[in-house]
């Protein structure tokens, strides 16, 4: 049976937390002295602050209604970010969908990030995806995927792949879920495929309290999700998952170690989701506010970074107020951007799945032509909704070959 020991040898009831911060942004034993220099600290904390301004614009503007959907990262910054930085950034990701700031901090734009959520012109997914349902082959970050868990066995056959693939033998394959995730049948098919055929694959479950409405308490028993990893063969930690600078160090040794074994490794994030589940949710149901502005105050990632960062004589707080400000006008200025453009052109709901479209994709393309020559000019909600599309009603008749502004495919 496998046991967690502490330095001394004595058998622990629980598995440890692994941290370098305490809640006040304080280092532990001066390791985190040794870990980070000024420059990558700070790298960190642009893109951990950057995420709270994406995500008040983003979640104020789907209840204005011009976004359709929006998930936060909330009291998660530090899970993201961390790991972010400790990954090269040709190492494969597989996100579940909060993980926006991966992206951010590997040197995606804002207006290419905009783009997608206004589902524009310009969106490389030619506006199908829901908002957050991003990816980007260029920064090796697949594509996300409402349906949970589908991504653990894909990271699993891409370490595989990673590993039999000349020139790719250091990088590993990054997956990121919830604790809810880790309910799936998905979750365990991923996990043992890695483990029996040696997956160089990082396990970063984001375990944040609630899966949607539902508690960690009511999903499982057992000492979390870190308790899973032994039973399948694999390396396992737990993180302070508020604690930047620990999951840095953590998940940066993980790769190491499954790179030099050619295993995976499991590492479970402990952090707290502040946002609601997504702007179809109202926490409020299921928790009481107080427990949510207990945990903003007292073990904020973002805080316990700063304060870091200002006992090195790094930051300071007419730095801070900055920052924060151009943010914000940067984060305003593309969305501004990205909706004064048009929808792609109505042709793009029938292409790129079939090299020859069917018969049946045929019929359905005739008809909405049909349609729109009927009643687009006369029906309003119509009418309107046509003046935002590129092409409007003609549109229908674009080919692939007219489509060289529109999207155009992953870069």
């Amino acid at each position: 049976m496998r046991v967690w020991k502490d330095a001394e040898g004595n058998v622990l009831e629980a598995i440890p937390t692994f941290r370098l911060m305490d809640a006040d942004g304080a280092a532990i034993d001066g390791m985190a002295e040794e870990l980070i220099g000024e420059e990558r600290a700070l790298k960190m904390y642009k893109t951990m602050s950057l995420l709270p301004q994406l995500d008040q614009v983003c979640y104020s503007a789907q209840r204005q209604g011009r976004v359709s959907f929006w998930m936060t990262s909330y009291g998660e910054e530090a899970a993201i970010v961390g790991a972010a930085e400790a990954l090269a950034t040709d190492d494969e990701v597989f996100s579940q969908y909060r993980e926006i700031g991966v992206l951010m901090h590997r040197g995606l734009g804002l207006d290419t990030c905009m783009n997608q959520v206004m589902g524009t012109t310009l969106d490389q997914g030619k506006g199908r995806q829901m908002p957050n349902h991003i990816g980007s082959r260029a920064l090796h970050f697949h594509t996300v995927a409402s349906p949970l868990a589908t991504q653990i066995p894909h990271a699993a056959g891409a370490a595989y792949a990673l590993k039999r693939t000349a020139g790719r033998e250091n990088n590993v394959a990054a997956c990121f879920f919830g604790e809810g995730a880790a309910s799936e049948g998905d979750f365990h098919a991923g996990l043992n495929f890695a483990s029996t055929l040696n997956c160089p694959v990082l396990w970063l479950a984001r375990n944040n309290g609630f899966a949607i409405s539902t508690a960690s308490i009511d999903q499982y028993r057992g000492d979390g999700l870190a308790a899973r990893g032994p039973g399948y063969g694999t390396l396992t930690i737990r993180v302070d998952g508020n604690d930047a600078l620990a999951v840095l160090y953590a998940v940066s040794e993980a790769k190491r170690r499954s790179l030099e074994a050619s295993r995976p490794v499991f590492l479970e994030l402990m952090t707290y989701r502040v946002g609601h589940h997504s702007t179809s949710d109202d926490s409020g149901s299921y928790r009481p506010k107080s427990s949510v502005e207990e945990w903003t105050q007292t073990d904020n990632p973002i805080h316990r970074m700063r304060k870091y960062l200002i006992s090195r004589g790094w930051w300071s707080d007419a730095e801070e107020a900055d920052l924060v400000k151009t943010h914000r006008k940067d984060v305003l200025a593309a969305m501004n951007k990205a909706e004064k453009r048009h929808k792609p052109p109505l042709s793009v709901l029938f292409e790129d799945t079939w090299a020859n479209p069917p018969p049946a994709l045929q019929e359905q393309r005739a008809d909405l032509k049909r349609l729109l020559e009927k009643y687009g000019e006369d029906y309003e909600p119509w009418k309107e909704a046509l003046k935002k599309v590129d092409g409007g009603a003609k549109g229908i008749d674009y080919e692939p070959k007219d489509q060289e502004l529109y999207g155009g495919g992953w870069p």
